[in-house]
């Protein structure tokens, strides 16, 4: 009998349904040849200090630092019913092996390796690693079982992040709580990420707004701009200069550019746009795109990957016609993909990026709950989009001489819209259309060089200097994956604060602990966000910790 071991009920309940087990039991499923049981999360997890001895128990700096030399582990109350089952179920005699059905990710690995180790148990291990849950890819994963001993050093690299993070916030968080008289969390992603939030706050307050000018000749209904001028004297003073003069076109050019398509989501990047298009929270996109993988109608989420493996392209090619026939808004569209962009099994790492399933077939998409369906609907735009071919377009810059001052009119001619044609009906589909991120540059008129304008209106046009944006979870959540970056080697197993895993939790705990409010989709730090930044030393502040700390 094999015992497979699952990270969430939900999970298990699928893998039961793929192997044909159906009688259900208190806290497992049995089959001829399976046990199936699960987590809840983590069951078991390192302890709290208080396990360490009494001395640990009040809060005091004489106690500090805290460096447990063997390192215990603690099942919470909640969930030793559920951990007891396993533990019954592992020393069973008739189980002679186990599977490791956890999620095929670093924080899976934990959660099942920390099982074993807190019940005790050295039954020989094998590891199922799959990334989606129709249950042809799970038959396919028991097909391809892989070694426990195979994902050591990823178990390795888990658990140093979770003693780390251990370290870091039992001690920072006593010590700079204890100087200061309230508790204060500190921790080695959190703080680092919350002072990118107090630095913009402060940019944004010590801004100083300026104004500039700038002068425009309205030539063939089109504007020639001239370079900026602090001062609205000498913008009227040059416009006063070229009224009645003559304008002569000096040079057009002519630039042809592509823009290639958009790569497919990892998680972090389907985080940004949903927060983007539909101000989901990254924590409620990670919901929701969970959700879906756990009905089967999207591949595993918690990826870094935008590519899929290169034996994927029949898959994503069925995938395509299904989305092609489901996806309202693409009816009667025109569009031949161009799979093999995507494909790049060297750029896959745990997992390839978040595609739907074929399951779509199957499935009335408008039964699911709007929300689910939305993030469906963009991964599945996305795959479109991604195989689409290039938007090519044309970019004009006419200048223009006027008393010895050059004026600048641009524009742009598309030539082929390629994806951005598909991007375009799924934007148009939606009840409430986002901001639209830049103004197109609108076509010009057919300038030749040695061209002369006479009696043309001249302008002065005012304008502001802005301040910087307060963070949203979609910037937030760029500058989090690239911080520190720089300093990260290329081997580094992953890179930016946290993981895409990870980085909606850090968001939620942080304002959880009241350092930051959402105002809408905006990330504000609060009064007691400012202070802790401003008493944490650098060290606990820098993204550079974690680069390290990443590179071991």
């Amino acid at each position: 009998m094999k015992l497979v071991i699952c990270e969430k009920p939900s999970v298990a309940a699928s893998i039961a349904a793929a192997l044909g087990i159906e009688t259900k039991k208190d806290g497992y499923m049995e089959g001829a040849d399976f046990l199936v049981s699960w987590c809840i999360g983590h069951l078991a997890e390192l302890s709290e200090p208080s396990c360490y001895g009494k001395c640990y128990e009040k809060w005091s700096l004489e106690a500090l630092p805290i460096l447990p030399e063997t390192w215990q582990l603690t099942v919470s109350k909640d969930k030793e019913k559920q951990f007891s089952v396993l533990k019954t179920l592992l020393f069973r005699k008739d189980v002679t092996e186990v599977i490791n059905a956890c999620d095929a990710g670093r924080e899976g690995e934990l959660i099942f390796r920390f099982v074993m180790e807190k019940a005790g148990c050295k039954k020989p291990v094998k590891r199922l690693w799959i990334s989606s849950m129709e249950e042809s890819a799970i038959r396919k994963g028991f097909e391809n079982l892989k070694d426990g001993a195979d994902y050591d050093s990823l178990y390795q690299s888990a658990l140093c992040r979770a003693k780390a993070d251990w370290l870091v916030g039992i001690n920072a968080t006593r010590l700079f709580s204890l100087l200061y008289n309230r508790t204060l969390n500190v921790g080695r992603v959190q703080s680092p990420t919350l002072k990118m939030l107090v630095e913009r706050s402060e940019a944004i307050t010590n801004f100083k707004k300026e104004q500039y000018y700038h002068v425009c000749l309205v030539l063939d209904g089109t504007e020639a701009i001239s370079d900026r001028f602090s001062s609205k004297e000498e913008a009227e003073k040059i416009a006063a200069v070229c009224k009645g003069k003559t304008a002569i076109c000096t040079s057009v050019t002519h630039e042809k550019k592509e823009a290639l398509p958009p790569k497919l989501f990892d998680l972090t990047a389907l985080q940004k746009e949903a927060n983007r298009i539909f101000g989901y929270t990254a924590k409620q996109t990670l919901d929701l795109a969970q959700s879906l993988y756990e009905k089967k109608l999207l591949t595993y989420p918690r990826t870094d990957s935008s590519y899929l493996t290169d034996d994927m392209e029949e898959t994503a090619e069925t995938v395509i016609r299904v989305l092609l026939s489901k996806l309202p808004f693409m009816k009667g569209a025109s569009f031949i993909p161009k799979v093999t962009s995507v494909l790049n099994s060297k750029k896959v790492s745990d997992h390839h990026a978040v595609i739907p399933t074929t399951e779509l077939e199957k499935t009335d998409l408008f039964m699911l709950p709007e929300s689910e369906r939305n993030i469906l609907f963009l991964v599945g735009t996305r795959l479109l989009i991604a195989t689409a071919s290039s938007h090519v377009y044309e970019t004009v810059t006419a200048i223009f001489n006027c008393t010895e001052l050059t004026f600048t009119a641009k524009g742009k001619t598309v030539l082929s819209s390629g994806w951005k044609e598909t991007e375009q009906l799924f934007l148009m589909s939606l009840k409430e259309k986002p901001d639209s991120k830049v103004q197109e540059e609108k076509e010009l008129p057919v300038f030749r060089k040695g061209q002369h304008f006479e009696n043309f209106p001249v302008n002065v046009t005012e304008h502001d200097t802005f301040p910087p944006k307060p963070y949203t979870e979609s910037t937030l959540l760029s500058s989090m994956e690239h911080a520190g970056n720089k300093e990260t080697t290329k081997d580094a197993e992953r890179k930016g604060l946290g993981t895409p895993a990870t980085r909606a939790a850090i968001i939620e705990k942080i304002i959880k602990a009241g350092f930051v409010t959402r105002k809408g989709k905006q990330l504000i730090p609060t009064k007691d966000g400012m202070n802790l930044i401003s008493v944490l030393p650098e060290t606990l502040t820098s993204p550079l910790l974690t680069a390290e700390w990443e590179n071991e």
